[in-house]
């Protein structure tokens, strides 16, 4: 088939794209703001993309098939021009995928509020370093594996982030309930994404949604510390096991420990040692990501005929056992770009970007790096630009994150203009509260305003050590660059 790409160059859409010319369809696709690395990769792979949108052209290309990324919106040019023609027909990237990709695969979807990318990556990771050729599709940019999708044998597991957002401007499920698992692993649940959820109960019904589409002969992996949770218990139709710290949890991390060097934990299988981890990675929080990974790799290794929790205990009792997970190998994880990514690294300074846009995301990372450099100061640099972060329905949640850190650094507001002033992200609020707390905060004018508060004050003005963390799901208008190359000039 003849695929058309709306929206190509996207992270998701563009790793699709690949997979379904990995599977051997003709593939082309458009987009604006066409840019590396994405759109070479898939000049590479022989995809064409092109500049721009035209209704002419799609006319011309004439695609089986066209896929609308949940970017598109009505008023899109291509897309009125779909809708009023009914020339092509057309379909959302989850149907998509579901049709092309994940049709007779063991797939393993991983969702929650955080941690999503890293854990689909660390799953994928651990399958691979165990001899296996997964197929997966992770949505960021991993150090390991070395690329975001793989087509993988069939054979062998699909790993699959499992977003909760909507699928299109015309299939308002979420996208994970496409995804056919085998495997749903239920990281965390918050409120997020106020723009389609109208409060934590309405998000909760989604994932109980997805939890009610996993086989009887599947598995529900839960985070057994979440209370908001356990409402999606109990699940008569399928097999459920929870990870957590806490007493009663199926796999249990414990002794949990952090230093500049790295963190250590134990995993603990029904309270007997599975493995004692030693990594790089920061943070509780990326302990349970990897708790969570290796559990779902470890269900994927299990024969059809032995899928059971009797002989995941024989594989943890006996770990050279055929289908035993190796986990020694969580040592040479890299992670994922922008996930607590490591930008400078000297005795002076310290700088971090992190994809954080939500408090409880926020308040995990600074938590973490408070334990690794105790003894620097933690300048925070945070970017509202999500559509909920930008919006006061967080602002307490935000504020005490941010307070957790000694100097804060509030970036402009994304699309202030839309929003009414009793909507938009409270900036007053948030610098009142942080002098209640006896920390700095500022704000500038624009973002290069920001930039040059930040080099006056964390750039060897003293003779502290200093910690930068940029906290954004976007671009911060390019002030991360901007400020790493004054570090190192």
């Amino acid at each position: 088939m003849k695929l058309y790409f709306m929206g190509i160059c996207g992270t998701a859409m563009g790793n699709a794209a690949l997979l379904t010319r990995a599977n051997g369809h003709e593939v082309v696709g458009a987009d604006t703001g066409i840019y590396p690395p994405m759109s070479t990769v898939l000049r590479e792979a022989g995809i064409t993309v092109l500049e721009g949108y035209d209704p002419a052209r799609l006319q011309e290309l004439a695609p089986d098939l066209v896929v609308i990324g949940n970017a598109m919106s009505r008023g899109h040019p291509e897309v009125e021009w779909l809708l009023a023609t009914r020339a092509l027909a057309f379909t959302s990237l989850p149907a998509l995928l579901a049709e092309f990709v994940l049709k007779h695969r063991r797939n393993i979807v991983i969702a929650g509020t955080h941690g999503k990318t890293t854990t689909t990556a660390l799953a994928a990771f651990l399958l691979r370093e165990n001899g296996g050729d997964p197929g997966f599709l992770i949505g960021g940019v991993p150090m390991d594996p070395p690329m975001g999708s793989h087509l993988g044998k069939p054979n062998d597991a699909f790993v699959i982030e499992g977003d909760e957002y909507d699928s299109a401007f015309f299939d308002k499920r979420s996208k994970f309930i496409h995804y056919a698992p085998h495997v749903a692993v239920i990281n965390n649940l918050e409120f997020d994404h106020a723009d389609i959820f109208r409060d934590l109960a309405d998000v909760q019904r989604t994932f109980r949604h997805l939890t009610r589409i996993v086989p009887g002969n599947g598995w529900v992996v839960l985070n057994g510390d979440d209370s908001n949770l356990q409402v999606l218990a109990p699940m008569a139709w399928t097999r459920v096991l929870r990870v957590g710290v806490s007493e009663g949890n199926d796999l249990r991390i414990a002794n949990f420990s952090e230093t500049k060097a790295g963190a250590e934990f134990e995993l603990l299988w029904r309270d007997q040692l599975w493995h004692q981890v030693k990594w790089t990675q920061p943070g509780l929080f990326n302990a349970r990501n990897a708790a969570m990974a290796a559990i779902a790799a470890q269900l994927a290794l299990l024969p059809a005929d032995r899928n059971t929790d009797d002989h995941f205990t024989q594989c943890v009792q006996q770990p050279t056992a055929s289908g035993a997970l190796d986990l020694s190998v969580l040592a040479r994880f890299r992670g994922v770009k922008r996930r607590q990514e490591l930008l400078v690294d000297t005795k002076e300074l310290v700088v971090i970007e992190d994809f954080g846009h939500h408090p409880t995301a926020l308040a995990e990372t600074l938590q973490s790096f408070r334990a690794r450099y105790p003894q620097h100061v933690i300048h925070a640099a945070f970017e509202p630009r999500s559509n909920t972060s930008r919006t006061r329905v967080m602002q307490t949640g935000f504020m005490r994150a941010l307070a957790l850190a000694d100097e804060v650094y509030l970036g402009s507001v994304a699309r202030a203009d839309r929003l009414a002033a009793t909507e938009r992200f409270d900036v007053k609020a948030l610098l009142d509260f942080l002098q209640s707390q006896g920390v700095n905060g500022c704000t500038a004018e624009n973002n290069q305003g920001l930039l040059e508060k930040l080099k006056t004050n964390a750039l060897g003005r003293d003779t502290r050590s200093h910690l930068v963390i940029f906290f954004t799901n976007g671009s911060f208008d390019g002030i991360i660059a901007a400020f790493v190359t004054a570090a190192k000039g």
